[in-house]
């Protein structure tokens, strides 16, 4: 059989071929971003880049209604976009296999939040299986859709980053070719009105009391007696962790929703002491107590962040690694040098506005030396912030604008556009158009006229989509034009009414053809520093002097606008 060495995120995909699933959608979301375009990449898969997680999830259940394998995939805080279709698909049930990929993100490498996305699994009714490895992330998505299929139920696949991101050898196989079942119309199964929706919910309790007594045979789940002294309950990536960092005997579970009580049960009369080991939130470990499963864990682990082989062992031995404690260079998050996004916020500082923020590479405009966005919630929150913030203001002052990238803006930031006219608002809109969605590695979008695999397709025209919804006063300007952005601003803050104004260069990452020379500092520099307020990583100060890495810049020539010598210029060839 051969072997491949692949990520957690590529393995999930190869799964979803091999169990011969036809559409794949997605939202692109740290750390489940690669899942779909690996899938992309096979021809007998449908993949392709939604507008947002709840439009994924509808797209996938509706090919599973009409009798084709189907997965979504999307991180944790996705999920709170999507739960609306997932909770009610619970009642509908499937026709093709229907499963969804969550990727949770303890430590928050990329996210707004530490969110346990095993409490959906319950909440819905929705069975939860979670891989250890990329051998397991392969295996168990091909094993979730015939649960899926078997039980009549969408089904969630739970990874977190180390499991998404680390490597590991895969066995592969060939594809599973499955033809569409048959559509059969059955309202009383598909149309959830609360008639039918009573009916099903019927349904759902007894699929979940099949479900609890046969996840107690899965062999899943496994036992791995060493010493009996003490008995660890973990799964996923932590189950990697305890088995290096302990010689205690170890029961993984892989069905974490619904939990194998009896088979825990059982393990715990083995050992003399029962810890459950696990990030986040005390999932397992509540749910055993409410069994009468004598255990503990969380009062040694804690809530936050991620374990390691390390942390566990410190946290139940006391062993501290020799150098763990020594404090490593700082690298924090920083917009590339030619970032469209910097003069904008540069602006913004400068006018001492209250910026409402949103979700993308942006939001760094709160750190230093820039700090000028002042809120930021959630993907979509931007203008509807904004909006309240000035109706509970109003008229006393106006001084709030909102800012938020072009596919933040197609993913949720278009109702709340419609309702800021629909109910009279003042606000101030700022869309950061560098048609990519760069945050989470460049994925195309509507504002970026390609789909997933990169196919011309139709671009979206931001500008007459706000005037369709009503915005009277839609600017356009140059993001490397600094007094353009000052001046639009200023007019559009001064109206008593909604505005936007579209502020457009494409990522600097994204730059084609050859790479320009760059700017340098000339014989004319007076040494004020005031190229050094934009936060430009190719600016620095070496020993009181200003240089500008050649190497780094793109030569958008914000920099040059601040300088009020003519100091820096371009390099010429």
């Amino acid at each position: 059989m051969e072997k491949r060495l692949m990520l957690g995120n590529e393995a999930i995909a190869r799964g979803a071929w091999e169990a011969g699933v036809r559409v794949v959608s997605a939202y692109p979301g740290t750390p489940s971003t690669e899942i779909t375009k690996y899938a992309s990449e096979y021809k007998e898969m449908y993949a392709e880049w939604a507008v947002n997680e709840k439009v994924s999830a509808e797209v996938a259940i509706g090919a599973c209604y009409a009798g084709a394998r189907a997965m979504c995939c999307m991180k944790h805080v996705g999920v709170n976009v999507a739960a609306d279709p997932f909770f009610t698909a619970s009642y509908t049930g499937v026709n093709g296999g229907l499963v969804i990929i969550v990727a949770d993100e303890p430590a928050m490498h990329s996210s707004q939040n530490e969110q346990d996305s095993r409490y959906y699994a319950k909440s819905a009714h929705i069975p939860m299986l979670e891989p250890s490895n990329a051998h397991e992330c392969k295996e168990f998505v091909k094993i979730a859709f015939k649960m899926s299929e078997e039980y009549d139920t969408p089904v969630f696949v739970r990874l977190t980053t180390r499991t998404a991101h680390s490597q590991g050898f895969v066995n592969i196989t060939d594809r599973e070719e499955l033809p569409l079942k048959p559509y059969v119309k059955d309202p009383k199964k598909y149309v959830m009105m609360p008639l039918m929706a009573r009916g099903r919910h019927i349904e759902v309790e007894k699929r979940e009391i099949r479900l609890e007594k046969d996840v107690e045979n899965s062999p899943l789940n496994t036992v791995e007696f060493r010493d009996k002294k003490v008995g660890i309950v973990c799964s996923g990536a932590v189950y990697q962790y305890v088995k290096e960092a302990t010689n205690a005997s170890i029961c993984k579970l892989a069905n974490v929703y619904p939990i194998p009580v009896g088979f825990v049960k059982k393990f715990a009369s083995e050992v003399s002491e029962l810890i459950v080991c696990e990030e986040l939130e005390p999932f397992i470990e509540e749910t055993l107590k409410v069994h009468g499963i004598k255990c503990h864990g969380k009062e040694i682990f804690g809530k936050q962040g991620e374990l390691s082989v390390a942390s566990i062992r410190n946290k139940l031995y006391g062993i501290t690694v020799p150098n763990a404690d020594l404090t490593l260079p700082q690298r924090p998050p920083v917009m590339c040098a030619g970032c469209s996004h910097r003069s904008v916020f540069y602006i913004l500082k400068k006018l001492k506005v209250v910026v409402s923020g949103d979700i993308g590479c942006y939001t760094m405009g709160a750190l230093p030396p820039l700090e000028a966005m002042d809120l930021c919630l959630c993907m979509g929150g931007a203008i509807t912030m904004a909006h309240g913030y000035d109706k509970a203001r109003s008229p006393h002052t106006k001084n709030m604008v909102s800012v938020m990238g072009d596919s933040t803006f197609v993913h949720s930031g278009i109702t709340g556009l419609i309702n800021a006219v629909y109910n009279k608002g003042i606000s101030t809109h700022l869309i950061l158009d560098n048609a990519i969605t760069g945050m989470t590695g460049h994925q195309e979008n509507p504002a970026s006229g390609k789909t997933i695999i990169g196919e011309e397709t139709h671009l979206l025209d931001l500008e007459l989509l706000c005037k369709a919804i009503g915005v009277k006063r839609v600017q356009v300007v140059d993001a490397f034009d600094l007094k353009a952005i000052q001046t639009a601003v200023k007019e559009e803050m001064a109206k008593d009414e909604v505005s936007v104004i579209i502020i457009r260069r494409p990522c600097a990452l994204m730059l084609k053809g050859a790479k320009p020379n760059g700017m340098k500092i000339n014989e004319k520099c007076k040494n004020c520093k005031a190229c050094m307020a934009i936060g430009c990583p190719a600016i620095s100060n070496n020993n009181g002097k200003i240089k500008i890495n050649s190497e780094q810049c793109t030569a958008c020539k914000v920099c040059a606008g601040l300088c009020g010598f003519n100091a820096i210029e371009e390099i010429k060839s």
